[in-house]
């Protein structure tokens, strides 16, 4: 049963099209799904009210205020949900499945996410990678969540 569930996932990946492949800076890579209170994307210098079908791209800070929340999409249907007071950068993204390229790496320098796994995470799950100010998140699994608070004062 897992071998036949295992072919069929990947038949279906085979047949995306080439369009899902490898994002450099200035790609799209997903978009906002979901938004509430403050939140914004940085890109560069500029920051945009992230509003429900705003592009995401590498290299993106996805922030939120006290008030706010961000439900984000990538394109390989990995899910972001961010918290508010949170702050997480986009670092890279590659989801080439035709050349078997894969990479996902954010770092959420403060506040909460709960991230739930695409297919990156299904196909090559040492691929993703989310990173904290002080520990470096693997992903082993199809979800987790992850609080990250203000340094301790030691």
């Amino acid at each position: 049963m897992k071998n036949t569930v295992t072919a069929i996932l990947l038949l279906g990946v085979l047949c995306l099209p080439p369009v899902a492949g490898t994002a450099v800076a200035g790609e799209t890579i997903g978009m906002v799904r979901t938004a509430s209170g403050d939140a914004t994307v940085t890109r560069g210098e500029t920051s945009l009210p992230a509003d429900p079908g705003l592009k995401i791209m590498v290299g993106d800070t996805l922030v939120t205020g006290r008030d706010g929340s961000l439900g984000v999409i990538l394109h390989d249907d990995s899910t972001l949900s961010i918290g508010p007071g949170s702050r997480l950068v986009l670092r890279s993204f590659r989801f080439s499945p035709s050349e078997g390229k894969f990479d996902l790496v954010a770092r959420i320098s403060r506040g909460t996410m709960a991230y739930l796994s695409g297919l990156i995470g299904k196909l090559a799950p040492e691929a993703a990678r989310f990173e904290t100010p002080s520990a470096t998140i693997g992903i082993r699994g199809t979800r987790f969540a992850v609080n990250v608070g203000e340094p301790s004062s030691r």
